[in-house]
């Protein structure tokens, strides 16, 4: 009976580990038999949001302690070089410590690309690692570094899409060019994915607000005339600013609330009470010369802002701290 070697072991507890990693976060991973492993282990093909990207690449496993160094680890380049630096998917190597189980990696094509002979090693950081915190960071960079290197592959099926990365792996144009309009947008939107993502969040809970102080800059100067004309005591300047404040102070709050999972449900309540009766102050009475029914109004104006900022303080400030006593209690426990 044939033997096993018992190098084998150790040389797919690496290729495992990754398979495994990768496809937990649905990238589709083509290994390559041993027949036609010509420096590379396996083929990857990024997805995100459960949908096919055009981002390819192939990937070197080394395991063992054989690849450890005193400041990280190293790939041996051997007779690659070529094939490694001129690809036109990227190259990526990844080194599995077995005593750690971890996973490190680096972009041999882009390590390779600027060395004018081939080095024996190429280092890979201890800090570079591959697991479930950075894998969306990896895809992030890796995917970057492909679309500034023009080496998007784009396919039919599954199986289209690996035969171009192989022939483009052998150094063969891809039949689609990326549009270089788009690129550098599209390369800085993967960079910052994860903070682009909650500032369209942020954007979209911002929306009323945004609203609101379009309405209130259209209606400064008609408020201004409503205030000169129903009071020669108040200057209207003042008037119209504490109320805007007091608005916008009660937005924000509803905003921060809503953003951090709470509805606001008082608070929005009041703010659309104010909202609605004073900025249609100035379309009942544009020019503030209804006599007593503008003076109430007026005092009005005075009064609700000043104990309303007052009222939002205490209460807001009193649920802030409730919320630290059980943050507290929960840590003491």
């Amino acid at each position: 009976m044939s033997t096993v070697r018992s190098s084998r072991r150790i040389e797919r507890a690496g290729v495992n580990a990754l398979r495994t990693l990768l496809e937990e976060h649905d990238h589709i991973v083509q290994e390559i038999d041993g027949g036609n492993d010509h420096g590379e282990d396996m083929i990857v093909n990024f997805t995100r949001g459960g949908k096919r990207t055009p981002y390819w690449i192939a990937i070197q496993v080394k395991s063992g302690k054989k690849y450890k160094r005193v400041n990280g680890y190293a790939i041996p380049v051997e007779d690659h070089f070529e094939d490694w630096r001129q690809s036109r998917i990227p190259i990526i190597g990844v080194v599995y410590d077995m005593k750690k189980k971890e996973l490190f990696w680096v972009n041999l094509t882009e390590q390779l690309h600027s060395a004018a002979e081939s080095p024996r090693w190429v280092q890979v950081s201890n800090s570079s690692r591959l697991n479930d915190d950075t894998v969306n960071a990896f895809y992030a960079e890796v995917a970057t570094y492909a679309g500034d290197a023009r080496m998007r592959i784009r396919a039919s099926s599954e199986e289209d899409a690996l035969s171009e990365a192989v022939r483009a792996r052998r150094g063969l144009d891809p039949e689609t060019a990326p549009n270089p309009l788009f690129e550098e947008l599209a390369d800085f939107a993967l960079r910052h994915e994860e903070r682009l993502r909650i500032i369209r969040k942020d954007l979209l809970l911002s929306l009323p607000i945004q609203f609101l102080v379009v309405i209130m800059l259209w209606e400064w100067p008609r408020q201004i005339r409503f205030v000169e004309g129903s009071s020669d005591v108040l200057s209207p300047i003042p008037w119209v600013l504490s109320l805007y404040t007091f608005m916008i102070l009660m937005a924000l709050t509803i905003f921060f609330e809503l953003r951090a999972g709470r509805a606001p449900k008082e608070t929005g309540n009041w703010l659309i009470i104010v909202a609605c009766n004073f900025l249609w102050l100035p379309i009942m009475d544009p020019d503030g010369d209804r006599g007593w029914w503008g003076t109430t109004w007026i005092w009005a104006g005075v009064l609700i802002p000043s104990f309303g900022v007052k009222l939002l303080f205490i209460s807001y400030i009193g649920y802030a701290r409730d919320r630290k006593k059980k943050q507290q209690l929960k840590y003491d426990m």
